[in-house]
């Protein structure tokens, strides 16, 4: 089974979405492998900073069905998708990863850019896989981020704890 891994940023309701996102992933997934949670302002539109991490784990489904339980994951925590692609938004949820899947998979393009763009993408997912390698470019994450030249976000270390939402309803 492939190894996933997500991107999650929520900058309406951050710390109260990014905890819901992540029982429903456990709920859905089992365990996660989960990052540090990083803050840094907005891309592409002005807006209230976004707190940023990325999620991995292990799964049968294909692309569509983690794509479509993304979805599902978040309209449940009030998403509101609007034409504008740079929006505030209380959950985004991205695959990044899909094994070492590469290219077009049911309309869905893998490994997903955004991890070689957005530093908000690469470092927690360097954080949590520095020895994994990318699927394109065969480098680890590790020295992806330590030779990153995309845009330079001030990426804050930002607290927030996950172990004890394991067993929190869904509705909060």
């Amino acid at each position: 089974m492939p190894r996933v891994w997500v991107s999650l940023g929520s900058n309406q309701a951050r710390e109260r979405s990014l905890r819901l996102g992540v029982r429903h992933l456990r709920r859905a997934y089992g365990d996660l492998l989960l990052s540090p949670v990083y803050e840094c302002a907005a891309v592409g539109f002005a807006g209230e900073p976004f707190l940023n991490l990325v999620a991995g784990f292990v799964t049968s489904q294909s692309v569509p069905e983690v794509r479509a339980r993304l979805r599902a994951i978040e309209d449940a925590a009030g998403r509101v998708r609007g034409p504008e692609k740079f929006a505030p938004r209380t959950l985004d949820l991205d695959l990044l990863t899909y094994g070492m899947a590469v290219g077009q998979i049911e309309g869905y393009e893998l490994p997903s850019a955004e991890i070689l763009r957005y530093a908000f993408v690469l470092r927690p997912l360097a954080d949590l896989a520095n020895q994994e390698t990318h699927p394109v470019t065969g480098r680890t994450y590790g020295d992806l981020w330590r030779h990153f030249t995309g845009e330079a976000l001030n990426l804050v270390p930002y607290p927030l704890d996950f172990s004890m939402d394991e067993t929190a309803p869904l509705d909060g």
